[in-house]
């Protein structure tokens, strides 16, 4: 289960961040994630609630926002969303186009006391 290792890294990222701050509590994280990682919100959430017990973002939220893939044509510049395998054109049909949208994998705020 690869959201284990990125649940790992976003919680060791905000408690680092907490440290710096001489936060006694981390209340929430708020992610961004593209659909495109692959990973399953269902898995990284059982993977925060046990890898946070016994530190201070024991009982702290995490909040998911989940990015569809999105892409340009680089025939006619439409943007465009799409699933995993079929990054087509809506407009003119091509393939030839360029990822915009769906590989993020980032802490957009972390809420301390």
């Amino acid at each position: 289960m690869h959201e284990m290792g990125i649940c790992d890294g976003i919680l060791t990222a905000s408690l680092e961040a907490a440290a710096r701050e001489n936060a006694s509590r981390i209340n929430s994280i708020n992610v961004t994630i593209g659909v495109l990682t692959e990973v399953q919100e269902d898995a990284l959430q059982f993977a925060f609630s046990v890898l946070t017990k016994d530190s201070i973002a024991e009982g702290s939220t995490l909040n998911v926002t989940m990015v569809p893939a999105r892409s340009v044509c680089g025939e006619c510049s439409a943007e465009f969303v799409h699933g995993r395998f079929d990054a087509k054109c809506a407009e003119c049909g091509s393939y030839v186009c360029t990822l915009v949208a769906g590989r993020e994998l980032q802490i957009d705020s972390i809420d301390i006391d």
